[in-house]
């Protein structure tokens, strides 16, 4: 009475929770219910009085809340032939037992009418059916429980590890003491791998209260292969979600795509040109040597060999998503072979630990990665091109390519991926032989930034090349930003160099201040010339100032995204700029803007675009005196490339002129000072805004050049090949040598190199 109870409780619960929301999990355990009730005995009277109990109570529910009754008679209906279709199954199956009972009564009287019945109820199950004791050993199975796993009854009995069990597989799941239900992957006999769903209950024999356990299993195979692609490529489409490059997606992809297919290399080619060398990226450890680096593929160089070069490119030009296993037709393949995309410029190979029989629900799972990275390939494909195209339009507002002499200018985006904003730089030589010089900031980022940075620039750039000074550079161009939708509030820095006269006139529109830093001396700030932003208020006028530059002096111009970070003091940002240039009067301005920006990059990178102009005045001229003897050299040459540094002169220049001034001071050591011990030899070194001029003279008298100097003697040949100009004058008094060159100008780059990226090129 009281399993009975306890069944007609349960199975009330579970009508009304169907009747409140009618579902096809609550059909499903519907079914279930029938299928205990079959198992427990439960008789169909009872079942059906508590049903039309439960159901009319239900229904006057809902009339007296003004529902129809129509609806949870319905429901109430589809609900108990759910049930019943369980047990219809067992009542033709006690039909058809009943029939064969009676034949086998007609021959032998004492036949068990009851087992007879029982061994026809059970072989009439759709479902797998088993019997186990306490001990977990499985004693008594029916035919579709052999047809599943492989192990019918012939076999008996089962015990522990059962013989389809994977013991690499998850936890096998104890008998437990009460009804239970649980999805296991077991190994069939013929070595399929089958995903079975398992109900068990747990019942007591009246003979000997022995404890045993009876269940059901059914084969859920395909829809556990069809949740588990889902969800592999929901990993691989997350995985490759933020990428905005072919690189970073490979990065990614590449790896997860061979962890979820279980292979051991993941090998993609790219033919960026038709006739060139592929570009590899590899995942895995197939060819390598230092093995994978932290977020994505190996770095280290990667070369196909001729039978790896013919599969992909084989491949790549097969139609998009077919796939062929390596070797074809072997019943065992050793890879899976495809083209990436559908430009027919790309493949992939994903090689096998060992050989293994590929299934076709293999053959989906692989067909739908390899579908999703290719989407992925392309749409990075898609972002690089529209980078490429921003990047290049950016470059062209930005300022000329070519920069005068001592400049460096650097442009770091912070909006990625089409990496364009509002910040702006310009250099521009003026006529008289001054340098205009402008720097900018409007609101905002992205597109519509750069759209007004584009319209103020050449404002600007007018202004100055019309003759503009600082002070009405900026007051006309609050005309100009008035006239602008979204310029408002643009900050704005114009200055004038003058390099000959060691001069600098500025005038800032409510932008950062310059910082300029004598030879070895924190820089300062210049904080004259200060007013609002442009087109905000309508000043009386706009001020002005000048500064000397000493020289070898350092003059840095920037935007705020550079010193204004979340949770730092704008203070600390100054006063750590004026540190690093405190100590950089010897590096090229390059460098110099390479050593702030590292010294400033948040933890995270910076959360601002950031433009800045760095300019070096010329040196004042080095003049260096030394003994006339060979071991004196290596100072002077070290004495020279540091001015030459300082000079902002270009290092494969500097090590042409310090190859040109020891070769002239050699000359003078060996030819001027033949058995004198207290010879001299002075050097000097000077610059202009465009060129480079340094003399070696001595008291002595060079001997005159022979007409066949053969293996030596070629020193003034190298002077005159490593300089442009080269004059040697010999009198009475001595010799001086006079070497010039001309500063080339400064090609500042196009475009930003990619960050946060592994690339790996063939060569």
């Amino acid at each position: 009475m009281t399993a009975l109870a306890d069944f007609l409780d349960t199975y009330a619960k579970a009508l009304r929770l169907h009747l409140d929301s009618p579902q096809q999990s609550t059909l499903a355990e519907a079914y279930e219910l029938g299928r205990r009730a079959l198992v427990e005995g439960i008789s169909l009277l009872d079942l059906t009085e508590n049903h039309f109990g439960v159901a009319r109570a239900a229904e006057q529910t809902a009339l007296a809340a003004g529902y129809p009754g129509t609806r949870t008679a319905e429901a109430a209906l589809e609900f108990l032939l759910q049930t019943l279709a369980a047990l219809d199954i067992a009542t033709r199956g006690y039909l058809d037992g009943v029939g064969r009972y009676e034949q086998q009564r007609s021959r032998a009287d004492d036949l068990a009418g009851r087992d007879a019945f029982r061994a026809a109820l059970v072989e009439s199950l759709q479902d797998g059916f088993f019997v186990a004791d306490a001990r977990g050993t499985i004693i008594e199975v029916n035919s579709a429980f052999g047809a599943l796993t492989g192990y019918g009854a012939a076999d008996l009995p089962f015990s522990l590890p059962h013989p389809w069990s994977i013991p690499e597989g998850p936890r096998y799941p104890d008998l437990g003491t009460v009804a239970q239900r649980f999805i296991i992957p077991i190994r069939h006999r013929d070595g399929r791998h089958l995903w079975l769903a398992v109900s068990t209950s747990a019942l007591v024999r009246p003979e000997n209260s022995e404890r045993i356990f009876v269940g059901t299993l059914r084969d859920v195979t395909a829809e556990h292969d069809a949740q588990a692609r889902d969800q592999a490529a929901s990993r691989l489409a997350t995985a490759v979600g933020a990428a905005t490059s072919v690189v970073e997606v490979l990065a990614v992809g590449l790896d997860e795509l061979r962890r979820t297919i279980a292979a051991e290399t993941a090998v993609v080619a790219v033919w960026p040109h038709r006739t060139a060398a592929p570009e590899v990226y590899v995942s895995g450890t197939e060819g390598t040597e230092s093995g994978p680096t932290k977020g994505g593929p190996n770095t280290e160089r990667r070369v196909l060999d001729a039978q790896e070069h013919a599969l992909l490119d084989r491949a790549r030009r097969r139609p998009p998503r077919s796939l062929f296993a390596i070797p074809e037709g072997a019943e065992g393949a050793e890879g899976i072979v495809a083209p990436l995309g559908e430009t027919g410029d790309a493949a992939v190979w994903l090689s096998f630990a060992a050989p293994r029989a590929v299934s076709a629900a293999d053959w989906t799972l692989f067909s739908l990665l390899i579908g999703h990275l290719s989407l992925a390939v392309q749409r990075a494909r898609n972002f690089d091109q529209a980078r490429s195209t921003s990047l290049t339009l950016q470059r062209a507002m930005l300022g000329p390519i070519e920069l005068p002499p001592r400049f460096s200018v650097h442009y770091e985006p912070a909006l990625p991926p089409l990496e364009i904003g509002g910040d702006w730089y310009d250099v521009v030589p003026l006529n008289d032989g001054t340098i205009g010089i402008v720097v900018g900031d409007c609101v905002g980022r992205g597109l519509s930034a750069a759209v007004v940075m584009g319209q103020l620039r050449s404002a600007a750039r007018a202004l100055l090349l019309r003759g503009a000074g600082p002070a009405q550079l900026v007051a006309e161009l609050d005309t100009v930003a008035a006239r602008i939708p979204g310029a408002m509030c643009t900050t704005v820095c114009a200055a004038v160099l003058d390099p000959v006269r060691g001069l600098v006139r500025y005038s800032s529109a409510g932008h950062m201040p310059l910082i300029l830093a004598d030879v070895g001396v924190t820089g300062r700030l210049l904080e004259g010339g200060r007013s609002v932003p442009l087109a905000t208020f309508d000043p009386p006028r706009r001020p002005e100032a000048t500064t000397a530059l000493t020289p070898g002096s350092t003059l840095v111009l920037f935007t705020d995204g550079l010193v204004e970070h979340r949770g730092v003091d704008i203070d600390d940002s100054f006063a750590k700029i004026a540190a690093v240039l405190a100590d950089t009067s010897g590096k090229l301005p390059r460098e110099v803007a390479d050593s702030v920006l590292s010294r400033l990059r948040p933890s995270a990178g910076y959360d601002d675009d950031v433009a800045m102009v760095v300019y070096r005045q010329p040196p004042a001229p080095l003049r260096v005196d030394v003994s006339a003897r060979p071991d004196r050299l290596v100072a002077l040459r070290r004495t020279l490339k540091g001015w030459l540094a300082a000079a902002a002169v270009p290092h494969d220049l500097a090590s042409d002129l310090v190859a040109a001034a020891n070769e002239a001071c050699s000359n003078s050591i060996e030819h001027a000072y033949p058995g004198i011990a207290d010879g001299q030899v002075e050097l000097v070194a000077s610059c202009d805004t465009q060129t480079v001029i340094i003399t070696v003279s001595d008291a002595g008298r060079w001997k005159p050049r022979s007409a066949d100097p053969g293996p030596r003697g070629r020193g003034i040949d190298m002077m005159r090949a490593l300089t442009e100009e080269l004059h040697i004058d010999h009198t009475p008094a001595g010799t001086v040598v006079r070497m010039s060159v001309t500063l080339p100008a400064i090609k500042s780059p196009v475009a930003n190199p990619l960050r946060g990226t592994n690339r790996r090129l063939t060569e």
